[in-house]
């Protein structure tokens, strides 16, 4: 009975193998001769012209020649083969044009090779060690690069050596989104579909990963595509990534880029301007952002005052819990900051909190006085960092109200606020969660 089934196993991985085009190396083709189509050298091939922004896999538009020492631009519809033994014409006649870059061209040589691209799968930064071409669909098109080190032995070796090794780490284009912020016709795009799927924590890491130009692209990439995810990737950076990519800035774009900022991190980064910056990048914010701000830069960093958010939810506790519900679903303010309604008395003094999923299933007449949760602790703004996440450890909270002297309610601070501060700077790095292959 098993014979059969390994026949048919057998047949479909010769089929698949049948379908797979085969693999040529942008090294291999590097290089090699330029011959007409009777097979006479007429020069030699110096690089490969790729069209970027398509869907799909990039097509070779062009090569790049070395012909009677003049270096000359050669439409690949002039080409009837590509191989590692050579790029071979169509027609006998050589008709050759000086190079000039189009929109949206690079060189795969020159502008990929060797260079780091992002990863968008895995989120980290790797190394083109090899480019790799297919015949797909009747065209030459970029499939993939090798990141592993074959790729750049293969090219070290002389081609004869060289061939015989196998690619090693592929990884298919379509997980790729290279840096070409090095080439005046291409620009890094965001949000490309591709790595609009990253969280801002991962652009953030890839940011921190890269060089300053590279971090460079990727922010502005960001910005000319999305200007809230631009605050949130500012708002993961570590603070001397923030420091470095907004000293070069204008004031104008600072306080842009911190109104789209939850007022916490706005202050954080705020505190973190030279001193004659501060006041010129706080007179520029919305009123209600910049008051939110200022309040904030009043604390310490290290306590329970520097560490809060002052958005929140602060219901009557004469308040149904439908009206509560119908309040939270209104309400702008981030999702992790409202994992509870905090109730008050009527003259504003803080009697508790009730969580959204308590009001969820609570009858919707029902009213908040009736249900609050008294025993909640409270902070006061010079708590310290020490016994504040003791107190959300001891009570199982994932929030906890800040409260002034009449127990009026500042802000409140979120589980993420604490693991925050306590992880040291630059765990993800040396934990390798980045790193380059």
């Amino acid at each position: 009975m098993s014979a059969p089934s390994a026949s048919k196993d057998t047949q479909a991985a010769q089929s698949a193998e049948r379908q797979t085009p085969p693999i040529l190396h942008l090294s291999s083709v590097m290089g090699s001769p330029l011959r007409d189509s009777d097979g006479e050298r007429l020069g030699r091939v110096q690089d490969l012209i790729v069209r970027l922004g398509g869907v799909g896999y990039p097509p070779i538009t062009g090569v790049l020649v070395r012909v009677a020492g003049r270096t000359s631009y050669l439409g690949v519809e002039r080409v009837s083969d590509i191989g590692a033994d050579g790029v071979v014409l169509r027609k006998a006649k050589l008709d050759l044009r000086r190079f000039e870059r189009r929109p949206e061209e690079v060189l795969l040589g020159r502008d990929l090779l060797d260079r780091q691209l992002i990863n968008v799968e895995g989120a980290r930064l790797v190394r083109a060690n090899e480019i790799e071409l297919a015949l797909v669909a009747g065209s030459w098109r970029v499939v993939g690069v090798d990141t592993g080190p074959r790729g750049g032995l293969r090219r070290l070796l002389p081609k004869q050596l060289g061939s015989h090794i196998a690619v090693g780490e592929f990884l298919d284009w379509a997980e790729v989104e290279p840096f070409v912020g090095h080439v005046p016709t291409v620009r890094l795009r965001v949000p490309h579909p591709k790595l609009a799927r990253l969280h801002p924590a991962q652009i953030a890491d890839l940011v921190e990963a890269a060089s300053r130009r590279e971090g460079e692209e990727i922010i502005q990439a960001v910005g000319d595509g999305d200007r809230e995810l631009e605050a949130d990737v500012f708002e993961e950076l570590d603070d001397h990534h923030q420091r470095e990519f907004l000293e070069d800035r204008p004031d104008a774009q600072i306080a842009a880029i911190l109104a789209r900022m939850a007022p916490d991190d706005a202050a954080d980064i705020v505190g973190e301007l030279d001193d004659e910056r501060r006041e010129p990048v706080l007179a520029l914010l919305p009123v209600s952002h910049r008051v939110k701000v200022r309040a904030l830069l009043g604390y310490d960093p290290a306590e329970a005052g520097g560490l809060m958010s002052p958005d929140f939810v602060l219901l009557a506790g004469t308040t149904s819990a439908g009206e509560a519900i119908a309040a939270v679903q209104r309400s702008e303010i981030a999702a992790e900051l409202l994992g509870a309604v905090f109730v008050s008395e009527p003259d504003g003094t803080l009697t508790g909190a009730i969580a959204v999923t308590a009001l969820l299933r609570m009858d919707s007449a029902r009213r908040l006085a009736d249900a609050v949760r008294h025993e909640l602790p409270c902070l006061s703004p010079d708590t310290s960092f020490e016994e504040l996440a003791r107190l959300m450890a001891d009570y199982n909270l994932t929030s906890i109200p800040v409260v002034d002297e009449g127990r009026r309610m500042l802000g409140v601070v979120t589980v993420d606020d604490v693991l925050e501060a306590m992880l040291p700077r630059g765990w993800r790095r040396r934990f390798g969660l980045l790193g380059e292959d």
